[in-house]
């Protein structure tokens, strides 16, 4: 019989006890150097990781998540690169001896938008699989096809995820799973869907999976049904498992923003959990791809961040388990795909990238300059010479190539059957609202080299600098009467494929901007690209309403269907989609950028509710509203209801940036004036604290001033059109008044305005 505690002498309870403690304490000592040590290992190993750039070979245009690395065959084996193109093209190739070799390359066909490797439930995810048109096509490592499925969707895929005998499918709106190639689940989404996985099925009763939609929101579904939501800081553009198998319990992932934020969520059955997200402090490019790989080799797995404006960063992990920087680079092309594994040579890690043009590049471990000891010198010269000659062979040919196709152009195209044939190009674009500036980025990137952009504008914008743009701007004389308020052309460096501008615009005046882009090819061609500025273009969609803020409240009515109301409200506002939502009835919230005051847009068929703290929000939305039903012959009635108290509070959010503002521009005045003072005086013992260090950051102050031409002048408007904007509800005209409302601006004081705005 097992004796019990109570029967036990005192004197031993206290020696087991004391015995026990003991032990615990030796534990939690050895566990804390254990952890320790290796956060120092890791630290070291991090802040040594040094990789040297080299370039394998060259496909046609690729999409994002389009690059796959396959599992090494061998323990000491290499892996193979397997790329898909917009030629419709598969390549697959290894690396021996410094060079490429070819594995397979499938024949042309439609352009490719997705690669994911699969394979049977438990086995190795080795079989290739590619989305191309309406159909997706499975083949193996050696090349051969084994599937050919035709989706029948109505619309292509955009996005696609294969894990065992399942298979995600995502158009621009609808979601379609498939089991063994048969139709299991649908999902119709509010919002453009950018990217599809799921979590692992080992893990989940149910299949779960998650949807990256345009609208800021991670849907998480399981099978057909929307189980909730997750807000992130920006539209999620790529999802991806964290550790490759989403963590000990498989609900971790990562997504990356347009804005190039980065963030990881756990999905728990009944609510997210927001674990850590990543800023763009720097206005990095936004984020196109994530892979999670050791590249340290310190036993923890880091993440692997490719961008749209050619940047590769590498973050490991700290104790805490939140990502540093380690290390980044930045390549001359968007990152589409990025992975990390063993390519080149055995042994030596590496993070391999497919840009737009379909560069495939890596980023090596493996010293790139060895040190050859004396009985070496000869064979690395030798290898050196050999190298040298076959590139030199390579290039030979291919400039005799080119010759010969310049011969047989010019011959074609002085005969009498000469047909006139303008060469096609691709060309990469995105036109972004960025919250933290209140400016739209413009980035045009072309596969091969840009000659020059012209860009021209019906409606008054302004250009802002990019530290990053290396190309020569120059603006011609505009007539604005005509509707021309911009004319600008960028005359770009040899070899610069991708060109970004930044663009602010003033809300309630809205129009087209068109960028003409001339790429260095022969014969001369150009392509336009049209680029819409809204009414109230600083708007950016948000998730959440403060109903504590004075509220100015514009209602419609009238014989007007869901869908005319949307197409007005998509008319006035960006990041809305262009589908009409499905129900009765729709409700968004949306911020301005520059001020952050709100607006709530709630419509149905024949009404329409509008709730927004600023008066010029609402002036805006009357007005081009009116002029759309107008021009579509629908009739409507208009009333509103104004809140006295919104005047002061836009005030008091404009304050903090016109102070700001008036401050910066007084002490670039006083910089000139202060550094003629400095050449005359040896002693400036005698300046106050404020001048000395007007002094001692006139660089900075007047960079930064360069950057913001017109801000003060933007501010100004602001508190002019509020003005005008609050009689013109009442019927009153007070332009008279302006220069006064100016006056008092000069002189800045916040209550004297608010005072003035209350009298008059």
């Amino acid at each position: 019989m097992r004796p019990s505690i109570a029967s036990a002498p005192l004197p031993t309870l206290l020696l087991s006890y004391n015995q026990q403690l003991v032990g615990a304490f030796i534990w939690a000592i050895f566990f804390i150097f254990h952890r320790w040590l290796s956060a120092r290992n890791r630290a070291v190993k991090m802040m040594e990781l040094n990789l040297s750039r080299v370039d394998y070979t060259q496909v046609a245009v690729t999409s994002p998540k389009t690059m796959k690395l396959l599992p090494a065959s061998g323990k000491r084996a290499t892996q193979k690169v397997t790329v898909g193109d917009h030629e419709g093209v598969v390549t697959c190739f290894g690396m021996k001896k410094k060079e490429t070799v070819p594995v397979f390359k499938t024949l042309p066909s439609q352009g490719i938008k997705r690669l994911e490797l699969g394979g049977p439930p438990g086995s190795i995810a080795d079989r290739i699989f590619v989305s191309c048109g309406t159909e997706v096509r499975g083949y193996t490592k050696k090349g051969k096809q084994f599937l050919g499925f035709n989706t029948n969707l109505a619309e292509p895929p955009q996005a696609m995820y294969v894990t065992g005998s399942d298979l995600f499918l995502t158009g621009t709106y609808v979601f379609n799973h498939f089991h063994d190639l048969k139709d299991q689940n649908y999902f119709l989404a509010p919002d453009k869907i950018n990217d599809v996985l799921c979590l692992p099925l080992e893990k989940f009763s149910l299949l779960t999976s998650v949807l990256a939609c345009q609208d800021r929101v991670l849907r998480v579904l399981q099978e057909s049904d929307l189980l909730y939501e997750v807000e992130v800081p920006g539209p999620p553009q790529t999802l991806c498992l964290i550790n490759g198998n989403g963590g000990v319990e498989g609900n971790e992932l990562l997504y990356g923003t347009s804005d190039g934020k980065v963030g990881m969520v756990q999905i728990n059955s009944l609510s997210p959990s927001h674990r850590w997200e990543l800023p763009n402090e720097k206005g990095h490019g936004g984020i196109l791809c994530l892979d999670n790989y050791d590249i340290t080799s310190d036993g923890v797995q880091d993440l692997l961040v490719g961008r749209d404006d050619g940047l590769v960063e590498v973050f490991g992990y700290n104790e805490t388990d939140e990502p540093v920087l380690r290390f980044s680079h930045q390549l001359n092309e968007s990152v589409t795909s990025i992975q990390g594994g063993v390519v080149a040579t055995a042994g030596y890690d590496e993070i391999v990238a497919a840009t737009y043009a379909g560069w495939i590049q890596g980023l090596t471990t493996e010293p790139q300059e060895k040190e050859a000891g004396p009985g070496d010198e000869v064979q690395v010269n030798v290898e050196t010479q050999a190298r040298i000659k076959t590139l030199k062979q390579e290039l030979e040919e291919i400039q005799q190539k080119v010759a010969r196709e310049r011969e047989k152009y010019q011959a074609t195209a002085h005969s009498s059957k000469a047909i006139s044939a303008v060469p096609f190009f691709n060309i990469n674009d995105k036109f972004t609202l960025s919250k933290d500036d209140a400016s739209y980025t413009l980035s045009l990137e072309v596969q091969s080299a840009i000659d020059n952009v012209l860009l021209q504008s019906d409606v008054p914008i302004d250009l802002l600098d990019v530290e990053k743009n290396s190309a020569v701007v120059s603006f011609s004389a505009t007539d604005p009467e005509s509707g021309n308020f911009l004319l600008a052309t960028y005359r770009c460096q040899a070899n610069t494929t991708r060109l970004e501008v930044k663009i602010r615009s003033i809300e309630g005046q809205y129009g087209t901007i068109q960028a003409y882009v001339t790429p260095r090819i022969q014969p001369k061609t150009c392509q336009v690209r049209q680029y819409s500025i809204k009414p109230l273009s600083l708007h950016q969609r948000t998730h959440s309403f403060d109903e504590s803020r004075p509220m100015n409240v514009l209602k419609i009515s009238g014989n007007f269907s869901m869908a005319e109301i949307h197409s007005w409200v998509c008319y006035c506002l960006p990041e809305l989609p262009e589908r009409t939502p499905v129900g009765d009835s729709a409700t968004f919230y949306l911020l301005n950028t520059f001020l952050d005051t709100q607006l709530e847009c709630t419509y149905r068929k024949g009404e329409g509710i509008f709730r927004s703290d600023n008066i010029s929000t609402i002036s805006i939305l009357k007005d081009v509203i009116t002029k759309q039903a107008t021009h579509r012959k629908v009739n409507i009635q208009i009333t509103y209801d104004l809140s006295d108290e919104s005047i002061p509070h836009t005030l008091q959010l404009i304050h903090p940036r016109l102070e700001y503002q008036l401050l910066l521009a007084k002490k670039v005045q006083l910089i000139e004036a202060l550094k003629e003072l400095q050449i005359h005086e040896t002693d400036l013992s005698f300046l106050s604290t404020e001048y000395v260090n007007i002094l001692e950051n006139a660089d900075e102050l007047q960079a930064e001033y360069k950057r913001q031409p017109c801000a003060l002048e933007r501010l100004y408007g602001m508190i002019t059109d509020l003005f005008i904007d609050k009689h013109k509800f009442k019927g009153v005209n007070v332009r008279t008044k302006v220069p006064q409302l100016m006056e008092l601006l000069d002189n800045y004081d916040l209550q004297t305005v608010i005072d003035f705005f209350q009298l008059n």
